[in-house]
């Protein structure tokens, strides 16, 4: 039996009352069948090449063109947030070449599944208040979460594409909640980047092409987290010790002076992973490298991803006792790891000692023989 009053207006405040009784730092709701201007952003963005690797971008492209395309019975949205704000400069590491730098929303637990049970306990609980039909997103199907976040006024989307909240900075996940019930919009937030552009002249490899447009193929997150091969030689460099995301558009943005520290326990950084050595990284095995990434979201790239990012940032220290510790991963079964082990020994040793190394070593993968060659 529903108990749905007849006033949208008090539907909408039990809603927030039980999301932030839940956990939910942030709730605002947005019409889910209105026009819908981001469908044109995202067809430019994918013929334009800019997805990359990201094929099922493409692949979903129609389903993404609004709301209503996901499910055509969505009326309303309700778009919740969990505020992830770390209790440390995410810039401070990138000094630390020895250590690996990684993501925020990285160091703790995966939030997908931290915000994913919520979205399901508030979901069973409007559904037994108000009744109607409704399905929860989480980052994991193609629903376009930053503008029907902007659209309920949790935010806006920054010149470096990402959500900027007034109260939480850039530290904000989402999750969204599409229903069947008419619930009365929010007002956008009406905030603002002005004139500034901290976070397209932070970026290590220029991945903005103009203000509001990000080229996925230059984003060290991409780079990093969803590319496959061997990351480009030209940028390679540029990744500094970042082995998982990037936070420098994020942590330079001067809204960030308004936020805080999460207060979700589950989400803040591990102290294993918030400076680890990238001696010690390099050598994991399979088995010790899910063990150190449980429950992370790191977990899913796979460990011969992972070291491959760990030697590119061995090779970007400047620090040729690391050199042993690449120099072991020449006999690593995955050729990705052997040609990533090769690279940063072309940055450590000097010229006449990667020429020996090299006549010394035997390689038939083409892929490895490039590495030396390159």
């Amino acid at each position: 039996m529903t108990t749905s009053t007849s006033d949208p207006g008090r539907n909408a405040e039990l809603i927030r009352k039980r999301a932030a009784e839940l956990g939910f730092d942030a709730c605002r709701f947005a019409s889910a069948a209105e026009p819908w201007p981001a469908s044109a952003r995202l067809a430019q963005f994918v013929e334009q090449g800019r997805h990359g690797e990201m094929a099922w971008m493409a692949e979903t492209e129609d389903r993404r063109t609004h709301p209503t395309a996901m499910w055509s019975g969505a009326r309303s949205a309700i778009m919740l947030g969990v505020n992830y704000g770390p209790d440390h400069d995410p810039l401070e590491i990138l000094a630390q070449r020895d250590r690996g730098a990684i993501s925020v929303y990285a160091q703790g637990d995966d939030y997908h599944e931290l915000i994913k049970g919520r979205l399901k306990q508030l979901a069973g609980w409007i559904v037994s208040r108000f009744g109607g039909e409704l399905k929860v997103f989480v980052d994991t199907a193609p629903l376009m979460e930053k503008p029907l976040a902007e659209r309920s006024g949790l935010g806006w989307q920054g010149k470096h594409t990402n959500l900027v909240s007034r109260e939480f900075g850039s530290w904000l996940f989402l999750g969204s909640i599409l229903t069947e019930l008419d619930l009365p919009a929010d007002p956008p937030s009406g905030g603002s980047c002005g004139q500034c552009r901290a976070c397209l002249d932070i970026c290590p490899t220029g991945a903005f092409p103009a203000p509001y447009q990000l080229d996925a193929r230059r984003c060290i997150s991409y780079l990093t987290i969803e590319l496959k091969d061997p990351i480009p030689r030209e940028f390679r460099p540029l990744l500094g010790n970042r082995i998982y995301g990037c936070d420098d558009c994020l942590a330079v943005c001067p809204w960030n002076k308004f936020a805080a520290a999460s207060r979700e326990q589950r989400l803040h950084a591990r102290d294993t992973l918030r400076s680890p050595a990238l001696r010690d990284l390099a050598a994991l095995d399979d088995p010790a490298f899910r063990a150190l990434f449980s429950k992370s979201p790191v977990k899913r790239i796979g460990r011969d991803r992972f070291l491959r990012n760990v030697l590119y940032a061995i090779g970007n220290s400047a620090d040729a006792d690391l050199a042993p510790v690449a120099e072991i991963h020449l006999q690593d079964p995955s050729p990705l790891v052997r040609g990533a082990a090769v690279w940063a020994l072309s940055r450590l040793l000097a010229p006449a000692a990667f020429t020996q190394l090299r006549a010394q070593t035997s390689e038939a993968d083409p892929d490895v023989v490039a590495e030396w060659s390159g």
